[in-house]
């Protein structure tokens, strides 16, 4: 009898392998054969599974979404039944931050994706729905006016907190003191 293969299993594998070429050597470096070979397949194999680099790239940017996500919903069930907004918001953005090896992973996968599809709009496609979700759940949990704006702004400081996180110019210690300040000013009194 034939062994079954499990498609999402092996383009998870060769996802895996492309973030792992990227982490090390950046997008530039990513091709089938490169990629090929760091999941210890052919490139046959990769061919089979995504006809182009874009397709790859994007099913890869899907699995750092999906880690992102299972991260972020494992760290707020710690938080317990109803975490106050800042809390549930700073354990997120905390959370999504390249603090761990395994998110600095992903996190250079993520800013290489984004400069990638800075150049190639079509690859960008997913993005701005993503933003505009993200946005409009931020913005849910802030208090006050302005609400779209100021979360928009949050977005931008965690995204800006990521690069200087993978670039070494913060610490972590840096890094949330930063969030921390930025969500006193948010959830301060309003006058």
């Amino acid at each position: 009898m034939p062994k079954k293969v499990d498609r999402h299993e092996r383009r998870t594998l060769i996802a895996d392998a492309l973030m792992r070429v990227a982490a090390r050597q950046g997008l530039e470096a990513v091709s089938l054969r490169h990629v090929a070979t760091e999941a210890g397949v052919s490139s046959g194999m990769v061919q089979h599974y995504f006809r182009t680099k874009d397709e790859m790239m994007a099913f890869a940017m899907a699995v750092v979404r999906e880690r992102n996500q299972a991260r972020v919903t494992e760290a707020i069930a710690r938080l317990g039944e109803a975490p106050p907004p800042r809390l549930l918001l700073r354990t997120m953005i905390a959370t999504l931050l390249p603090l761990t090896e395994e998110s600095r992973a992903d996190g250079r996968v993520a800013l290489a994706f984004l400069a990638y599809s800075a150049v190639r709009p079509d690859a960008a496609a997913g993005l701005s729905e993503d933003t505009r979700e993200l946005v409009a759940f931020l913005a849910g949990l802030l208090p006050g006016r302005q609400r779209e704006e100021r979360a928009a702004g949050l977005l931008g400081l965690m995204e800006g907190l990521g690069i200087y996180l993978l670039g070494g110019q913060y610490t972590a210690e840096q890094a949330l003191a930063a969030l921390d300040a930025q969500l006193d000013i948010l959830f301060a009194p309003q006058a």
